[in-house]
């Protein structure tokens, strides 16, 4: 830990601010202020088998739970932080989703027994250009509140795909559905996994997941994300 007077003098010159409000930190805050801390529109869908989210996917892909932390909305504090995360570099702000996300599941009933957390993947080049993968820093943030390990080497992404953002439900199905492999995958042969991504909007990048992950035998899906539109 660094000194406190270390501490003083790199925020005179590198005042510290909120990443979800954009206000500076008092000397005992870290990454989010105390105010939005208490004031991020959570959800409390970990509770709920049968909430708005996991409805979206019946008939299309067999999950065990799905939830996501936080409401978003544009121009809020979680889109601020999302924005953060993937368009600023702001690791942190992932990081600290990714543990509010893992404090709100490690005890839920819907998502005891996990055994491994898998992100969603980047594909190399993306990864790449962007220098990290944002669903794998969330899954650090929950690994860290969890203890749940993290298996990276199992679901690849094998295609380059262009920005969902400006694309309808249809269109995204088309442009993610057949992107994944897997490999090693008898290592995931019984096992309950979670699956790991930032936002969920219409569920496209992690149907696309799902359907891939569900051709290994006896395999448990479940889903976590940190954000999903509001209502």
């Amino acid at each position: 830990m660094k000194p406190k007077f270390l501490n003083h003098l790199i925020n005179l010159f590198y005042p510290q601010v909120c990443a979800a409000c954009g206000n500076l930190l008092m000397l005992n805050e870290e990454n989010v202020c105390l105010s939005c801390r208490y004031l991020l529109p959570k959800t409390e869908y970990e509770k709920n088998a049968d909430n708005p989210l996991a409805q979206m996917f019946y008939g299309q892909v067999d999950f065990h739970a799905v939830t996501a932390e936080f409401f978003f909305s544009k121009t809020g504090k979680v889109q601020h932080l999302l924005h953060q995360l993937k368009y600023e570099g702001n690791q942190d702000a992932g990081f600290f989703l990714g543990q509010q996300l893992g404090e709100s599941i490690k005890d839920a009933e819907l998502f005891r027994g996990i055994d491994f957390i898998i992100p969603i993947p980047l594909h190399p080049k993306k990864e790449h250009l962007r220098g990290y993968n944002q669903s794998y820093v969330i899954a650090q943030g929950v690994e860290d509140k969890t203890s749940i390990p993290i298996m990276r080497d199992c679901l690849y992404r094998k295609t380059f795909t262009a920005t969902q953002t400006k694309k309808s439900r249809e269109e995204r199905w088309e442009n993610v559905k057949d992107i994944f492999d897997v490999k090693n995958g008898e290592r995931l042969k019984g096992r309950h996994i979670l699956l790991i991504d930032d936002v969920l909007t219409t569920g496209a990048t992690l149907k696309a997941a799902g359907t891939t992950l569900s051709k290994i035998e006896d395999i448990k899906i479940s889903v976590a994300t940190a954000a999903c539109a509001a209502g």
